[in-house]
Protein backbone atom coordinates (compact mmCIF):
# COMPACT_ATOMS: atom_id res chain seq x y z
CA UNK A 1 0.00 0.00 0.00
CA UNK A 2 1.90 3.57 -1.01
CA UNK A 3 1.29 6.79 0.16
CA UNK A 4 0.08 7.79 3.81
CA UNK A 5 -1.40 5.12 5.91
CA UNK A 6 -4.49 6.56 7.17
CA UNK A 7 -5.35 4.55 10.30
CA UNK A 8 -8.31 3.71 11.95
CA UNK A 9 -7.82 2.17 15.72
CA UNK A 10 -10.98 0.20 17.02
CA UNK A 11 -11.41 -1.14 20.28
CA UNK A 12 -14.41 -3.02 21.19
CA UNK A 13 -15.48 -4.25 24.56
CA UNK A 14 -18.86 -6.08 25.59
CA UNK A 15 -20.31 -6.69 28.67
CA UNK A 16 -18.95 -9.82 29.67
CA UNK A 17 -15.56 -8.53 28.45
CA UNK A 18 -15.18 -6.27 32.18
CA UNK A 19 -15.06 -9.20 34.49
CA UNK A 20 -11.42 -9.53 32.61
CA UNK A 21 -10.71 -6.26 34.03
CA UNK A 22 -7.54 -4.11 32.96
CA UNK A 23 -6.20 -6.58 30.57
CA UNK A 24 -8.79 -6.23 27.83
CA UNK A 25 -10.25 -2.62 28.72
CA UNK A 26 -10.86 -0.14 26.10
CA UNK A 27 -7.75 2.35 27.99
CA UNK A 28 -5.24 -0.93 27.38
CA UNK A 29 -6.84 -1.80 24.28
CA UNK A 30 -5.99 1.87 23.42
CA UNK A 31 -2.50 2.07 24.78
CA UNK A 32 -1.39 -1.24 22.56
CA UNK A 33 -2.67 0.41 19.29
CA UNK A 34 -1.18 3.97 20.01
CA UNK A 35 2.17 2.29 20.25
CA UNK A 36 2.02 0.58 17.11
CA UNK A 37 1.12 3.13 15.27
CA UNK A 38 3.37 5.18 16.60
CA UNK A 39 6.44 2.78 16.05
CA UNK A 40 5.43 2.40 12.67
CA UNK A 41 4.65 5.78 11.78
CA UNK A 42 0.75 5.59 10.72
CA UNK A 43 -1.06 8.70 10.48
CA UNK A 44 -4.32 8.10 13.09
CA UNK A 45 -7.42 9.23 11.23
CA UNK A 46 -9.59 8.73 14.17
CA UNK A 47 -10.84 6.25 17.30
CA UNK A 48 -13.53 4.09 17.14
CA UNK A 49 -14.50 2.60 20.29
CA UNK A 50 -17.69 0.17 20.68
CA UNK A 51 -17.57 -0.24 24.74
CA UNK A 52 -20.04 -2.39 26.15
CA UNK A 53 -21.37 -3.91 22.53
CA UNK A 54 -21.48 -7.72 21.51
CA UNK A 55 -18.60 -8.60 18.91
CA UNK A 56 -21.37 -11.55 17.75
CA UNK A 57 -22.82 -9.26 15.02
CA UNK A 58 -21.57 -5.90 13.48
CA UNK A 59 -24.81 -3.81 14.48
CA UNK A 60 -21.89 -1.39 16.84
CA UNK A 61 -22.62 1.97 16.13
CA UNK A 62 -18.79 3.05 15.97
CA UNK A 63 -18.49 0.35 13.90
CA UNK A 64 -20.70 1.23 11.26
CA UNK A 65 -19.10 4.80 11.30
CA UNK A 66 -15.64 3.38 10.90
CA UNK A 67 -17.27 1.97 7.92
CA UNK A 68 -18.81 4.81 6.76
CA UNK A 69 -15.34 6.76 6.64
CA UNK A 70 -13.73 3.53 4.89
CA UNK A 71 -16.03 4.05 2.51
CA UNK A 72 -15.70 7.66 1.51
CA UNK A 73 -11.96 6.77 1.62
CA UNK A 74 -11.11 8.88 4.89
CA UNK A 75 -9.20 5.41 6.19
CA UNK A 76 -6.87 3.01 3.98
CA UNK A 77 -6.12 0.74 7.34
CA UNK A 78 -7.28 -0.83 10.15
CA UNK A 79 -6.35 -1.75 13.54
CA UNK A 80 -7.12 -3.31 16.28
CA UNK A 81 -5.67 -5.51 19.26
CA UNK A 82 -6.92 -8.52 18.08
CA UNK A 83 -9.20 -10.48 16.06
CA UNK A 84 -11.84 -11.11 18.73
CA UNK A 85 -11.76 -7.63 19.11
CA UNK A 86 -12.76 -7.11 15.80
CA UNK A 87 -15.46 -9.28 15.54
CA UNK A 88 -16.74 -12.88 16.86
CA UNK A 89 -18.86 -13.42 14.14
CA UNK A 90 -16.55 -15.91 11.80
CA UNK A 91 -18.47 -15.63 8.30
CA UNK A 92 -18.77 -11.97 8.68
CA UNK A 93 -15.29 -11.04 9.53
CA UNK A 94 -13.68 -13.59 6.89
CA UNK A 95 -15.66 -11.32 4.74
CA UNK A 96 -14.50 -8.20 5.64
CA UNK A 97 -10.77 -9.35 5.79
CA UNK A 98 -10.76 -11.52 2.56
CA UNK A 99 -12.82 -9.52 0.37
CA UNK A 100 -14.07 -5.91 1.45
CA UNK A 101 -11.12 -4.27 2.72
CA UNK A 102 -8.77 -6.02 -0.40
CA UNK A 103 -11.66 -4.39 -2.32
CA UNK A 104 -11.56 -1.14 -0.67
CA UNK A 105 -8.09 -1.28 -0.57
CA UNK A 106 -7.52 -0.99 3.08
CA UNK A 107 -4.77 -3.02 5.08
CA UNK A 108 -6.36 -4.97 8.02
CA UNK A 109 -3.88 -5.46 11.29
CA UNK A 110 -4.65 -6.92 14.59
CA UNK A 111 -1.83 -6.80 16.73
CA UNK A 112 -1.65 -9.21 18.94
CA UNK A 113 -3.17 -12.11 16.34
CA UNK A 114 0.23 -11.26 14.27
CA UNK A 115 -2.35 -10.41 11.10
CA UNK A 116 -1.52 -7.96 8.75
CA UNK A 117 -3.08 -8.27 5.35
CA UNK A 118 -0.17 -6.47 3.67
CA UNK A 119 1.60 -9.78 4.35
CA UNK A 120 -1.39 -12.17 3.18
CA UNK A 121 -3.59 -13.59 5.13
CA UNK A 122 -2.95 -17.11 6.29
CA UNK A 123 -5.50 -20.05 6.88
CA UNK A 124 -4.78 -19.60 10.48
CA UNK A 125 -6.88 -16.02 10.74
CA UNK A 126 -10.47 -18.27 9.47
CA UNK A 127 -9.26 -21.31 12.41
CA UNK A 128 -8.93 -18.23 14.74
CA UNK A 129 -11.97 -16.19 13.83
CA UNK A 130 -14.08 -19.57 14.13
CA UNK A 131 -12.53 -20.12 17.60
CA UNK A 132 -13.51 -16.95 18.33
CA UNK A 133 -17.00 -17.37 18.07
CA UNK A 134 -17.56 -20.67 18.84
CA UNK A 135 -15.73 -18.97 22.74
CA UNK A 136 -18.16 -16.82 22.66
CA UNK A 137 -21.16 -18.83 22.01
CA UNK A 138 -19.90 -20.99 24.82
CA UNK A 139 -19.13 -18.62 27.54
CA UNK A 140 -23.11 -17.22 26.20
CA UNK A 141 -24.51 -20.84 26.88
CA UNK A 142 -22.94 -21.16 30.03
CA UNK A 143 -23.80 -17.67 31.59
CA UNK A 144 -27.45 -18.13 30.55
CA UNK A 145 -27.12 -21.78 31.66
CA UNK A 146 -26.41 -20.88 34.99
CA UNK A 147 -28.54 -17.74 35.29
CA UNK A 148 -31.71 -20.11 34.18
CA UNK A 149 -31.18 -22.88 36.91
CA UNK A 150 -30.53 -20.35 39.20
CA UNK A 151 -33.64 -18.96 39.01
CA UNK A 152 -35.24 -22.42 38.10
CA UNK A 153 -33.76 -23.69 41.28
CA UNK A 154 -32.00 -25.91 40.11
CA UNK A 155 -28.44 -27.27 41.78
CA UNK A 156 -25.42 -29.07 40.29
CA UNK A 157 -25.01 -32.17 42.07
Amino acid sequence: MKGVTKAALYMRLSKDDEQFGDSISTETQRSILSHFVKEHGFSVFDEYVDDGWTGTNFDRPNFKRMMDDMESGKINCIVTKELSRFGREHIQTDFYIECIFPEKSVRFIAIHDNVDTANGVSDLVAIKNLFNEWYAKRYGFSKNYFLCSMFAGIRNR
